[in-house]
């Protein structure tokens, strides 16, 4: 049996894979600034705009992955992406929050993805 850790990280390596697949350049995985507490899963480009990309994963359907990311978490994650952007010298460039939600089949070892965007 895998941990929730273990679960989490297999989920964010799906989610890349799903994520180059489509065209995305990775620019950073598991960000994580020197004065806030948090991460970002993942952040990827396509063309001049920037994806900072939530990641959950599930084992089984006792909870909607999107249903974790609430107003708090949203707020968040913005803290976190008006980091990374200062860090970098990021100033022209769009940018949006998306989340992958995946479902684990820990059995079969097999994975289904969704992507919403913009959330």
């Amino acid at each position: 049996m895998s941990t929730k850790k273990e679960i989490g990280k297999w989920g964010e390596e799906i989610a890349k894979k799903y994520l180059l697949g489509q065209g995305y350049q990775l620019l950073e995985q598991n960000y994580q600034p020197r004065f806030l507490e948090g991460e970002i899963d993942l952040v990827v480009k396509k063309k001049k705009r920037l994806y900072f990309i939530e990641v959950k994963t599930l084992t089984s359907f006792s909870f909607l992955p999107e249903d974790k990311v609430d107003f708090k978490k949203r707020k968040k994650l913005e803290r976190l992406i008006q980091s990374y952007l200062w860090e970098k010298k990021i100033e022209d460039w769009e940018w949006q929050l998306d989340l992958i939600s995946i479902f684990l089949d820990l059995k079969s070892k097999k994975a289904r993805v969704w992507h919403f965007k913009n959330i």
